[in-house]
């Protein structure tokens, strides 16, 4: 779904298309933790159109034209990680990653947050591995190897984690 700065719907648009034309659209990023405060992490299948095997947030997806991000959000983490659970939207911004292969990202992507103990059952098309990491050592590992994560957890991370804190009233 293409949007305008303000997220404003102005017409849809393959996902695909929109990468190779660097359309901004609608995307949003889940973050989802466990009940000892550790965030799900997913290594991104290596047949990924981009950013194939590196590390990032628990599920990203798109709406499909007409579905809400918090709907479109539990389908796609259900999609990729067999989880269900509440989100709830912690904030927007928008960001442009220009790739090696030709694609691009320009999205204004939603964050959304939720909170789960089942156990994530992967869809090997979608991740490669997963793993729980700790929120604080996540932040050093972001700024020690950035290579081995994607663009967009480097971007948001920061703001996620603070986020994160003061829902847990830390």
């Amino acid at each position: 779904m293409l949007v305008d700065h303000d997220d404003q719907r102005i017409g849809v648009m393959e996902k695909m298309e929109a990468h190779l034309k660097g359309a901004l659209h609608r995307a949003f990023s889940i973050f989802v933790f466990n009940s000892s405060g550790k965030l799900l992490l997913q290594q991104r299948a290596l047949e990924k159109y981009h950013s194939g095997g590196l590390w990032t947030n628990s599920c990203c997806g798109h709406p499909r034209p007409g579905e809400d991000v918090l709907d479109a959000g539990k389908r796609r983490l259900m999609e990729e990680t067999g989880l269900t659970c509440e989100l709830e939207e912690l904030f927007t911004f928008v960001y442009r990653h220009e790739f090696p292969n030709g694609l691009t990202e320009y999205e204004y992507d939603h964050v959304l947050i939720g909170f789960s103990d089942e156990a994530p059952r992967p869809d090997p098309a979608e991740i490669a591995d997963h793993c729980y990491q700790d929120p604080e050592k996540l932040s050093v590992a972001l700024k020690e190897q950035p290579e081995l994560y994607t663009a967009w957890l480097q971007i948001c991370y920061d703001r996620v984690l603070e986020t994160f804190k003061q829902k847990q009233g830390a």
